[in-house]
């Protein structure tokens, strides 16, 4: 009798699914999502049990925050964390995409699922196959992401390029893929309500069709370079991306110009080509900054693969024995825009952040949509620090140090402090608050992206400091803000004021230039 049963179910779901694919729009396209389904599921739902199951097992009978506690859950979140990485590799794609994504949560997601995503997602992904388009093909990629491999190759007229193809099947899997991971992730809510990571897969759900579109990824190189020329011409000359190579471009294959560059964080290489390291980490940071606060179209993946760096072309100019550098910027398939409300309301905030401005910090919170209550807890998260020290007038309150500061103890705290308010207000938190930069949880859901970008203006061992980071930004904020006073106050009066704000902002940036040449005679004296 149960056979028949299960027959009969079988046969009216496969007529109902048959009848449901020649009525689409695209039925080839709809049998093909229907293929991949059910297989991904599958393996998404055993994956999401097992991981389930050994916490529940693993820390069974242990009294929470016991060693024996301790050590289990750590083991578990390896576990977990492996088999997570195996889900992502072989469904690929969008999972893929997903688990760099959890490479950056540091300060919400264990250590663990962190350092097992950060030495794979971020370095190891799948290679395609490849079609003969140019007179030259490399059949070997040079880089190969979540999404897409660059291989080298010459154009028929000489010209040696760099052509993005993007792997196989992906626009097909891609919409199922998100399907069945917001399904596991809402079923997972349900049952533990504390565990509501929805924002992410939306944040995917947004961001993936755009991704995935390689023309729209070059007009983005170039309407970034037209900013820079716009908006930002001081520094516009050691911005660059490659040359694209439109009659050889399609949606899923972009061929750009070949750069020979170093990567930014390759600092011997970069010394090698006569470029300080300590020009590098504060182009980057200005050049950040000037997409954030002045042209509101924000570069949102800047890791180190996707920042390159070489001499000025054609530049003989020198600082102490040292060559201008380059900045070029790669992969521009994500960007976030800012409107103009929401952009002089960032640059107000974080000139505040740099300057300890608690009153004000309080004012554009709330202004972004981080609620009356919540404006310590976004300084927080903006910046890394207990609220006492955003608040701390000391000109090197914001500064990292990375030799006194435990990494931990910050994670803890943001979890502790941070995260429950966050869970709690997520949902209540509405579109019309959109910000910027990269990966966090206490923003509205599309600021996510910009605070990453933030914090990737500091770039650890290619050279400088932090505190040069944030004076960076806090000078570009600052004139900003003064740009937006001098659209809107054009009377004589209003502009001695604002003369006044910029000859107070020079003394508080010379300021902690003296800071800055202070900490950096200290570490040269012994002892």
């Amino acid at each position: 009798m149960w056979r028949r049963v299960a027959t009969a179910a079988l046969s009216l779901g496969a007529g109902a699914g048959a009848v449901a694919v020649a009525n689409t729009e695209d039925p080839a396209a709809t049998l093909k999502v229907c293929a991949h389904l059910p297989p991904r599921l599958l393996r998404d739902s055993v994956t999401a049990a097992t991981i389930g199951l050994d916490y529940k097992w693993s820390l069974w009978g242990l009294e929470p925050g016991t060693p024996a506690w301790q050590s289990a859950k750590h083991d578990a979140h390896l576990r977990s964390a492996n088999r997570l990485q195996e889900l992502c590799f072989r469904n690929g794609g969008i999972y893929i995409k997903l688990g760099q994504h959890v490479a950056q949560l540091e300060y919400v997601v264990p250590e663990e699922y962190v350092q097992t995503m950060r030495e794979s997602m971020l370095k190891r992904c799948p290679v395609s196959s490849y079609e003969q388009f140019f007179a030259e093909f490399d059949p070997v990629p040079l880089a190969s992401a979540s999404l897409a491999q660059v291989h080298a190759a010459r154009t028929h007229d000489g010209q040696k390029v760099a052509v993005k193809v993007q792997h196989d099947h992906l626009t097909d899997t891609s919409v199922v893929d998100i399907a069945t991971v917001g399904l596991l992730v809402n079923v997972l809510h349900y049952i533990f309500p504390t565990f509501d990571y929805r924002w992410l897969v939306d944040e995917v759900r947004e961001s993936a069709p755009k991704e995935l579109d390689f023309l729209n990824e070059a007009k983005n190189s170039e309407k970034c370079l037209d900013n820079f020329r716009r908006l930002s011409p001081h520094i516009a000359g050691s911005i660059y991306a490659p040359k694209v190579y439109w009659n050889l471009s399609t949606s899923r294959i972009l061929t750009m110009e070949f750069m020979d560059a170093k990567e930014v964080t390759d600092v011997h290489g970069i010394k090698a080509i006569g470029i300080h390291p300590v020009d590098v980490s504060n182009l980057v940071s200005k050049a950040f900054a000037e997409m954030i606060f002045k042209h509101g179209f924000v570069h949102c993946d800047p890791h180190a693969a996707n920042m390159m760096i070489r001499p000025m072309p054609q530049d003989s100019r020198k600082s102490f024995g040292w060559k201008r550098p380059q900045l070029v910027l790669l992969d521009h398939g994500l960007y976030k825009e800012l409107d103009y409300t929401t952009r002089i309301s960032y640059a107000s905030l974080w000139k505040a952040l740099v300057f300890a401005d608690a009153k004000a910090i309080k004012e554009n919170s709330v202004k972004l949509g981080a609620g009356e209550d919540l404006h310590a807890l976004f300084a927080g998260v903006l910046t890394m620090r207990p609220w006492q020290r955003v608040i701390d007038p000391s000109p090197d309150h914001l500064v990292l140090d990375a030799k006194t500061t435990d990494y931990s103890e910050l994670q803890v705290y943001m979890l502790y402090n941070f995260v429950p308010p966050i869970s709690s207000n997520l949902s209540v938190i509405t579109e019309d608050t959109y910000a910027f930069f990269v990966y966090i949880l206490s923003l509205p859901k599309k600021k996510i992206l910009i605070e990453d970008t933030v914090r990737s203006l500091y770039i650890p061992g290619v050279g400088g400091t932090s505190l040069e980071s944030f004076m960076i930004i806090g000078r570009v904020s600052s004139e900003a803000v003064l740009d937006d006073k001098r659209i809107s106050r054009k009377s004589f009066l209003n502009r001695f004021m604002i003369w006044l704000e910029e000859v107070m902002l020079e003394a508080r940036l010379f300021s902690l230039k003296l800071m800055l040449c202070f900490m950096q005679l200290r570490k040269l004296l012994p002892g």
